[in-house]
């Protein structure tokens, strides 16, 4: 069979029944080639013996397969390497080719390649059916899909299954053997991060691999996707598995990360950090008991970690999540409250070593999955952690790599590259890698969901805080309160877009992205504007005495106070929210 046949039926499915996108719809070749006429796209297969040639119809939008000889020599061409999809926009279908990769590294000798640019092909060869409006919405559509499409975390490879961990992979059937590589993909993972590294210790040398995959459900940005939804699945919710490969044997350590998984919300106010909100009428129990029921029968037992502050705003979730393991009843779960930040205050970060001291006999039962070189597994990981702060982020990224760092410990002395009684925070030359490897999946995990890399950062490259490391912080915490409050309502839609929560009707009389404005949008800051700028002048053009200036700098300062706060009070009225779906609906 073709090796282009699934690529078909899934196109054809398309077609029939408008799904919005064909996730990861890579073909199996590593070289490709484009051509495109008024009427047809062809996409033909460049590896050595291959004649197959895809034909996609601009017009009917039928999928065919055909041989090279069928492809006119009038025909634009381009390389490509890789088809990701297509989707429905105003203007019609378009198709998302890869253009250009970069080749990460090998994995147990499949090559790893990372998209770094993308093409969006129209079927359409004119925008002359469009309205104004139309036009202007495809435009806006299509700025929110290349915004998805350069962000970082699009990594593929055409002989080798990522989606899976080793585990997993080596748990399968014949039949999953025989499935191509996109019809036995894991559907809940779309992006995913991946760090490569050739190390060696005592002269030993081995791979060591560490991978991120976020999932697609209940996916988007920092402040307005949290929680779980009524499927169960946690906002923000990634898998991250850590791999060594030495003389044949291969070893991995899965854990996960994901939001509280309760039904709540916060939501962007123009405060620096919103007050949460649980809602009081959603059955958490059933949501949260659909959410781990699919994470045990995926991963095994649990071992939940909550980072979050046990005071303030954030103490009632933290209740919350506590009862909800309590009334649970589940042996399968185990629930451990850390306040990472009391704990931690004034830089003792020292003080991690508790909550490892804590978890270390847990960890030991959960293990670690073994295969040795001679394809027999030797032991089986047996449950995960799933750890959570606040955004699932920064606090987390730092826990996850101190546990994965004890599990290396394990793995390599087990496999016989640390001699007994070493420690690897002593190989100078691997704690380099390791740290800024973590460091690096953070950022990439942070900018996705938060649009800046992780804080805290100088923690995992260094192993200690840092003055220098609090002043990034402090600038990414900035970056993040306008990015949060002013354009992420536009990071969700082309979020939803992409996923396909959203579905483009080019026959709807009303635009989505029109959403009047209340008058104080615009009448407030103006009045805030020209009464600071008055205030600022007066105080430089001072009046004929110190009285009457005093009376205009006060009128016009608490003019601009005033406007301030009543800005402040209506908070959700000016912040960039997201038009194409009301998450309100979902919480």
């Amino acid at each position: 069979m073709s090796k282009l046949y699934s690529v078909i039926v899934i196109l054809s499915s398309f077609v029939e029944v408008s799904l919005h996108f064909i996730w990861f719809s890579y073909l199996c070749f590593t070289f490709l080639l484009r051509h495109i006429t008024p009427e047809k796209f062809y996409v033909e297969a460049c590896d050595d013996g291959a004649d197959d040639v895809l034909i996609i119809d601009r017009v009917s939008t039928e999928v065919t397969l055909a041989v090279k000889k069928d492809i006119p020599p009038s025909a634009v061409t381009r390389p490509i390497f890789g088809i990701l999809g297509t989707i429905h926009l105003v203007a019609g279908n378009y198709l998302i080719v890869i253009t250009k990769k970069t080749k990460v590294g090998e994995f147990f000798n499949h090559v790893i390649w990372k998209a770094t640019d993308f093409d969006v092909l129209s079927y359409k060869k004119t925008m002359l059916h469009l309205t104004d409006i139309q036009l202007q919405d495809n435009k806006t559509f299509l700025a929110m899909l290349n915004h998805v499409l350069n962000v970082d975390g699009f990594y593929f490879s055409t002989t080798y299954d990522l989606t899976h961990t080793l585990q997993r992979l080596s748990n399968t059937s014949p039949e999953f053997q025989e499935m191509s590589l996109l019809e036995r993909a894991d559907q809940r993972f779309v992006w995913n991060v991946i760090a490569m590294h050739s190390c060696s210790i005592n002269g030993k040398y081995f791979d060591w691999i560490l991978i991120s995959r976020r999932s697609c459900f209940r996916a988007g940005v920092r402040y307005y996707v949290r929680g779980i939804d009524s499927e169960g699945h946690a906002a923000n919710f990634v898998e991250t598995e850590q791999i060594v490969h030495y003389n044949g044997s291969k070893a991995s350590f899965v854990q996960t990360r994901g939001s509280i998984p309760v039904f709540w919300s916060q939501r962007p106010n123009l405060k620096y950090k919103p007050r949460p909100q649980i809602s009081k009428v959603a059955n958490h129990m059933d949501g949260f008991q659909r959410h781990f029921d699919s994470q045990v029968i995926i991963y095994g037992k649990q071992v939940i970690i909550n980072l979050i502050n046990q005071k303030g705003s954030e103490k009632p979730l933290e209740q919350t999540f506590a009862t909800m393991v309590s009334s649970l009843g589940s042996g399968m779960m185990r629930y451990i409250a850390f306040d990472f930040h009391k704990e931690c205050k004034n830089m003792r970060w020292d003080r991690l070593s508790i909550l490892l001291d804590q978890v270390a006999e847990m960890q030991d039962e959960l293990s670690y999955f073994l295969v040795d070189s001679a394809g027999q597994v030797v032991t089986n990981q047996e449950g995960v952690f799933r750890s959570n702060c606040m955004d699932c982020l920064d606090r987390t990224n730092v826990i996850q790599s101190l546990l994965a760092r004890r599990s290396l410990q394990a793995q390599l002395q087990r496999l016989g590259v640390l001699h007994v009684g070493q420690k690897l925070e002593e190989q100078d030359e691997f704690e380099k890698i390791y740290k800024n490897a973590w460091a690096d999946n953070a950022n990439a995990c942070a900018k996705q969901y938060a649009g800046t890399g992780a804080l805290k950062t100088d923690f995992t490259r260094t192993g200690k805080r840092t003055h220098l490391g609090l002043i990034l912080d402090g600038w990414n915490s900035m970056i993040r309160y306008y990015k949060n409050n002013f354009s992420d309502g536009f990071r969700q839609d082309s979020i939803d877009l992409f996923l396909g929560n959203y579905s483009v009707d080019e026959l709807e009389s009303h635009s989505p992205l029109s959403v009047p404005r209340d008058w104080k949008f615009l009448a407030l800051p103006i009045i805030m504007v020209v009464a600071f700028s008055m205030c600022i002048i007066c105080l430089l053009m001072a009046g004929d005495t110190w009285t009457e200036t005093l009376a205009y700098v006060l009128f016009w300062g608490v003019a601009s106070i005033g406007t301030f706060f009543i800005i402040l009070y209506n908070g959700k009225d000016f912040v960039d929210a997201p038009r194409l779906v009301q998450k309100e609906k979902i919480d």
